[in-house]
């Protein structure tokens, strides 16, 4: 057991210094003349530079060019990459110089250096110019090469911004699926970039608001890119915002053309690590959108029907119940459509069974471009007579499904057993009456009398007659005297 965790232990550690190991910083020599450049370089092993944050200022020095460098190390048919980018700093002065503690941010990760002291001395003479010397600090020259213009072009990109809709036209009360997306070429990923997303989003939401349509909106807590294939072209593909709307009535939809701003980037002619790119900006159009909304067949209940695609779980306990004594029956309605719009089945009144009003659950899931769920309802009933019920013959629950433009009626197919027969005081106490009542037990059950009040009033009234006349006694008697 102790092997095992010794050698867990092993591994562990030794995962993390391999990590810590592919990225890293590391500083140049000190001391060196003044006609040397001093560096900071950022070490990259298997893995690409995708960002990282400024190279730090240091108090004496004077940053100046960038380069970087690649090594591939082949050893036993693996393949190791070490990528460097170098910064150089030219010294201004000579004499003793600190470089502070600092930490650098590359590819997500945060690396830190504890700094160290750079002592920069006298002027050497310089060796004659090789490739294999890239420190030398050249006068003229190298100011030369930064204050040259970098110029920039502007690159066609290949994006849109588009509405998508999943229907044509609807049925009143038919979920309509909406998606707002921007799509853009994998090839293009580095030309475009959002630009002040959440403020241009807010008044997209309020173009997108159907002040006639119920609205289910599905949430987004960011906008991640989705890899997908257009004529055979990659793409990346951002949804903006999703949701389901339910017209309530024949108005038809109208979505107004929309636009994003994008920021946009000229690209340089000549890229260098610290200047490839020149941001610029770019609007793209989503183009107008109309969907009418068609009104239901005729039918007796058509403007009170819900529409959508469901089916019926249903549920009975107990089957047989004694007469007066109550049950349950649960009525759930599953599919795809506007559940808030559901109302409860209102049960056919026989006088032989009663069903009290019913509690209500609703499970919602909004998922895949669909919103689907169930909503139930769960009856108390009470059998006033024996026999055998078909429940078919009380619960009856029509809606319109618009795949099959017909309307379709969902039926219970149970039926409950009422044994015995009729007792009043059963049916009193079979019915839940509330709270109120079932603290009756544990009350005092003793008669008191109706007129008990009138009775106090009148025995306080000759106490106060007596305590007057004794009063008045005393104040005369003690006037004579």
């Amino acid at each position: 057991m102790h092997r095992i965790l010794l050698t867990l232990l092993l591994f562990l550690a030794f995962a993390v210094q391999s990590l810590a190991q592919q990225a890293s910083i590391e500083l140049g020599k000190s001391p060196l003349p003044i006609n040397m450049y001093y560096t900071i370089s950022i070490r990259l092993q298997d893995q690409a530079l995708k960002e990282y944050s400024p190279f730090p200022e240091i108090e004496g020095f004077k940053k100046s060019s960038k380069f970087s460098s690649t090594k591939t190390v082949i050893t036993g048919g693996k393949t190791t990459t070490i990528l460097t980018i170098t910064q150089n700093y030219a010294a201004l002065n000579e004499g003793s110089f600190e470089l502070k503690p600092f930490t650098m941010k590359v590819n997500g990760q945060t690396l830190q250096s504890a700094g160290t002291k750079i002592r920069v001395s006298p002027m050497t003479a310089v060796p004659p110019q090789s490739p294999n010397i890239p420190n030398l600090v050249i006068p003229n020259e190298a100011e030369q090469v930064e204050d040259r213009p970098q110029e920039f072009v502007d690159k066609e990109d290949n994006a849109f911004l588009t509405l998508y809709t999943d229907k044509k036209e609807v049925y009143v009360g038919e979920g309509l699926n909406i998606v707002l997306y921007f799509y853009l070429a994998e090839e293009d990923q580095r030309l475009l970039d959002f630009h002040d997303y959440g403020n241009q989003i807010t008044g997209i939401l309020r173009q997108l608001k159907q002040p006639n349509a119920w609205e289910e909106a599905f949430e987004f807590t960011e906008v991640t890119p989705e890899h997908v294939m257009i004529q055979e072209k990659p793409y990346v593909r951002f949804r903006l915002y999703e949701a389901m709307l339910y017209p309530l009535n024949t108005e038809p939809l109208r979505f107004p053309a929309m636009s994003l701003r994008m920021i946009k980037y000229k690209v340089a002619v000549n890229p260098t690590l610290a200047e490839d790119r020149q941001e610029g900006f770019k609007t793209f159009f989503a183009r107008e959108r109309v969907i009418p909304v068609k009104e239901l067949p005729p039918h007796p209940l058509r403007d009170v029907v819900p529409v959508g695609q469901y089916t019926l779980q249903e549920r009975l306990s107990p089957k047989s119940v004694a007469v007066n004594k109550s049950f349950s029956y649960q009525f759930q309605v599953q599919g795809e459509g506007n559940l808030a719009a559901i109302m409860p089945p209102a049960p056919v009144t026989t006088g032989i069974l009663d069903f009290y009003p019913p509690d209500l659950r609703q499970d919602l899931t909004r998922r895949a471009g669909r919103v689907e769920g169930s909503k139930t309802f769960t009856y108390t009933g009470l059998g006033r007579t024996a026999g055998d019920y078909p429940l078919g013959d009380v619960f009856q629950w029509v809606y319109f499904n618009p795949v099959t433009a017909t309307y379709d009626t969902l039926r219970s197919t149970l039926a409950v057993s009422i044994t015995g027969e009729a007792d009043a005081d059963a049916l009193v106490l079979s019915r839940d009456l509330g709270p109120f009542y079932k603290i009756i037990a544990n009350e005092d059950h003793t008669l008191v009398s109706l007129h008990q009040e009138a009775d106090i009033r009148r025995y306080t009234n000759i106490i106060l007659l007596v305590l007057l006349a004794v009063s008045g006694f005393v104040f005369l008697k003690y006037r004579k005297n």
